[in-house]
This record gives C-alpha cells, structure tokens and sequence, in this order.
C-alpha cells in the first residue's frame, strides 16, 4: 500500500523543501469529502501505478486509508517528472466521473498501406459508481485502412457507465502519409 504525509504547509516555500526530499504534491479530494493536501514519495508512488491491478487502488494518509483513482497530474516542462498529483476518491455508490484509459489491440492494415496511425485520445471520460468502473475500454483498430477512424460512438456497451465524450469525437485513426 502506497504510504504518505499530511502537508501541514500549503506554502511555496514547504512544497520547494517537499520535492527536495523526494516527495510528490497531492492533493485527494471527492464528493463531499474534504481536501486533503498531501506528500507522497515520488519512486513509491510510481512503482504503486505501475504495479496496480485496477484503476483505483489504496493510499494511507493521515493513518487513514483511501480507495483513490488518478484523476490528473502535472508534469515539469524541462525535466518531464511528475510533480503533482490530484486523486479522486473512488467512494463505493457515488456517482462520480473518471477518465478510464483506451488500449488499442491489432495492428491496423492502413499502417501496412504506407498510413500513419494517429491515437489522439488516450482517456476518455466517463460517468459511473466506483464499483462500475472498468480497468481500461479496449479498441480493436485491426480493420482500420486508411481515412478510417474510430469515434466515441462506436465504443463496445459498456454496463452501468456513461460516456461522457461527443459521440462525434475520433479516438484513433489512420491518416495518409505525406
């Protein structure tokens, strides 16, 4: 289980020494719970989200746990580390929205016909309760040729989750190569 601090200093000068000894900002918050700012360290914290089984997982703050789902974060511009963090309590019956990634599976033939494959969202948003939430939506993009595209309304049903998204909006594509 992912372990971190209670912030007890929201100033610029506590988040500064923060970093530099290895923590992540955080902040947890969700429907009509109170904000929570925290620190977590940066190498657990990585190696928690990848090693994760489903969307949400567990964090101790405080000596309270939290069943939490990434919602954002913010990334260095220069360096490309991870510098903030907001996570979204997945709490059991309450309706909340999400962004649940898109895994493609296949290789699309219009790549083999001299195209460019372009994956241009790679989370959708959604609306459901924590227990309806699913790992990730998976696309199988092996029947897309060239100037063909597959949009939010060609999504699988997904049970007890709404999507969020215009139906018209395109999630991969293969465009012709210049």
């Amino acid at each position: 289980m992912l372990e971190g601090i209670i912030r007890e200093s929201i100033s610029k000068s506590a988040t500064k020494a923060l970093r530099n000894d290895g923590y992540l900002i955080a902040n947890i918050y969700g429907k009509g719970a109170t904000n929570i700012h925290c620190a977590l360290k940066e190498n657990d914290f990585i190696k928690a989200v990848k090693s994760k089984k489903s969307l949400a997982f567990e964090v101790k703050v405080g000596g309270k746990s939290y069943n939490v789902v990434v919602q954002e974060y913010q990334n260095d511009p220069v360096t490309s580390k991870i510098i903030h963090i907001d996570l979204l309590l997945a709490q059991k019956g309450v309706v909340a929205k999400y962004k649940i990634p898109v895994v493609l599976e296949g290789s699309a033939v219009g790549v083999k016909n001299k195209g460019v494959l372009l994956f241009s969202k790679k989370r959708v948003s959604v609306k459901c309760k924590a227990e309806d939430l699913v790992e990730n939506i998976k696309i199988d993009i092996s029947n897309l040729d060239v100037g063909d595209a597959v949009l939010v309304r060609d999504f699988p049903e997904l049970p007890n989750i709404a999507i969020i998204e215009k139906p018209d909006v395109a999630i991969v594509g293969v465009i012709k190569a210049k």
